[in-house]
């Protein structure tokens, strides 16, 4: 049983505590951000030595190290787009006559910084583990990468819940490249995708010889699942906001310095009626996930 469910109850934890540790960091004055992004620098500094060190580790152990110091990573590289130091090229809002690639270039261009340090970060990973035995670390934050762009693409074609009042002040500009909608093609993609994995990676742990590959693909599978019920979070209203009221007390106490921010993430609103058009704080229910 251990093999299976401490795998799960692991992934869980970790995910629930990074995502309103970063909530709540988040909602503290900026003044306070140089030394938050510090830590988080010198934690990723030692999550790349715990994914060389574990390289060629095929213990149990090995397999949780090198999942959760890929999550560490993607944690970094989340608070750097948070905080506002590493998002795009542009940072300014949308222009409402943009349309079809043209709009797509200019909101790629809003996030480009993020994005290739994500790349960086993934090829750096894979650098660094090449030719290991232990692939957990890497397939950790390429299934993160791929999840959170596929639900970064639905938000901007559009969805009912696109959590827009969640972004930190100083990436309100972000807004505008969101559009709130019934529904898009690429969803139902999205989610058989994410459905399709899910069911592979179960497959993977229910026939695993050993220990060691029955951890890390039950670690996979569970950050699968959570990736798949933050798409369909995307249009099911769901109030989760209490998950994370610890993290979410900074944005309500706050943490209003002068150039304030305001949750990037989760909050308990009504659903949004479901609209077409550029989403605005007025129509946005607060559903989502982070991280």
């Amino acid at each position: 049983m251990a093999t299976y469910g401490l795998p799960i109850v692991a992934t869980l934890i970790a995910w629930w505590f990074s995502t309103g540790a970063i909530l709540y960091l988040d909602g503290l004055p900026r003044a306070t951000f140089r030394w938050s992004f510090g830590a988080a620098t010198l934690i990723a500094l030692a999550a790349f030595w715990g994914l060389v060190a574990t390289a060629d580790a095929t213990s149990v152990a090995g397999a949780y190290i090198a999942v959760f110091c890929a999550l560490l990573l993607w944690g970094w590289n989340e608070m750097a787009f948070l905080f506002g130091y590493l998002t795009g090229a542009s940072r300014e809002p949308s222009d409402p006559q943009l349309s079809g690639f043209r709009r797509f270039a200019a909101a790629t261009r809003a996030i480009l910084h993020h994005e290739l340090a994500l790349l960086a970060s993934l090829a750096t990973i894979a650098a660094l583990t090449w030719g290991g035995s232990n692939p957990f670390g890497l397939a950790t934050f390429a299934l993160l990468f791929a999840m959170r762009l596929s639900t970064k693409l639905n938000i901007f074609l559009g969805v009912p819940n696109t959590t827009v009042e969640f972004l930190p002040e100083h990436l309100g500009y972000l807004k505008s490249y969101f559009r709130q909608r019934p529904m898009n093609l690429l969803f139902p993609v999205s989610v058989t995708a994410a459905t399709l994995l899910c069911a592979f990676l179960v497959h993977k742990v229910a026939f695993a010889t050993e220990p060691f590959a029955a951890t890390g693909h039950a670690l996979l599978a569970t950050f699968a699942a959570l990736g798949l019920i933050e798409h369909w979070f995307l249009v099911v209203p769901l109030n989760v906001a209490e998950l994370w009221a610890w993290g979410l007390r900074s944005h309500r106490t706050g943490a209003a310095s002068p150039a304030g921010t305001t949750t990037s993430n989760l909050a308990a609103l009504p659903a949004a009626p479901r609209l077409a058009g550029p989403a605005t704080p007025r129509t946005i229910s607060r559903s989502s996930l982070v991280a």
